[in-house]
């Protein structure tokens, strides 16, 4: 992290903060008032029936793409990077769960299930779900074509090209390039993998609707698009130094971590 604290910022007086808070509480609201506007374009978006017959396995046992809707007609997927060779999830991706737990029972009682999908085998989810004291739904699409349909997984032949993510052309090779990079190495090392297998998933979250018995896409975002998504971000770009961070790596880790 970049050591902001050695920087002497400007100060004022109250009346001069005060001052510059109101012109920024206006451009706030604006910014509140578009992002309601995009909501009601992404609820606007038609509607894609899914009628490939995606199988998971969960605690549970086997499960289909509609019994993740544990009897709501909305579902919510964070596509959750835990690799079939991963020895545990992704810290970015953690950290983003670690919010879950406290409004996931909100969601359900307002017709909403959310529910984390990862290719990694159940055997390997359930552990890790345990160790990180998540409560959360998490099924395994490990051996479907779930995660690689919705733009968060890749084969090793598929990544010796371009595939798609985020909308648009993925070039996996320059991606492959990374891995000279020491922040890459140790990323990938806190997976239990090498950086090749570590990107082989991409992170996500989409959104699906269920009526009359037939489940449809509704939505999905990628990359910077989660970022609304992890609560952490929301509350440092609220503190003084916002997020603090320079291209050495990432600064956070597993909450059991620290």
């Amino acid at each position: 992290m970049s050591n902001n604290t050695a920087t002497l910022h400007r100060t004022a007086t109250h009346e001069e903060w005060l001052k510059e808070r109101v012109e920024l509480l206006r451009d706030e609201k604006e910014l509140t008032r578009r992002s309601d506007e995009l909501a009601r374009r992404r609820q606007d978006l038609p509607w894609v029936r899914i009628d490939k017959d995606y199988r998971f396995q969960t605690e549970d046992g086997p499960a289909r793409l509609a019994d993740l809707f544990r009897g709501n007609s909305q579902l919510l997927v964070y596509h959750f990077m835990f690799g079939e060779d991963y020895t545990a999830g992704c810290p970015s991706c953690s950290s983003i769960a670690d919010g879950f737990n406290g409004f996931e029972i909100h969601l359900a009682h307002h017709d909403v299930a959310l529910c984390a999908v990862s290719r990694a085998p159940i055997e390997k989810l359930a552990p890790y779900k345990r160790r990180m004291g998540w409560t959360f739904p998490w099924a395994s699409s490990h051996s479907s074509d779930f995660n690689l349909d919705f733009q968060v997984g890749c084969t090793p032949e598929q990544q010796q090209s371009v595939t798609e993510y985020n909308f648009a052309p993925r070039d996996n090779k320059a991606s492959l390039a990374a891995a000279e990079e020491s922040w890459a190495r140790d990323l990938a090392a806190k997976c239990g993998t090498d950086w090749p297998t570590y990107i082989r998933e991409l992170p996500g979250m989409s959104a699906f609707v269920m009526r009359d018995g037939v489940v449809y896409h509704t939505y999905s975002a990628y990359s910077r698009g989660l970022d609304g998504l992890w609560g952490m971000y929301q509350w440092l770009d609220r503190a003084p130094f916002g997020r603090n961070e320079d291209d050495a790596g990432l600064w956070w880790k597993r909450h059991d971590e620290y």
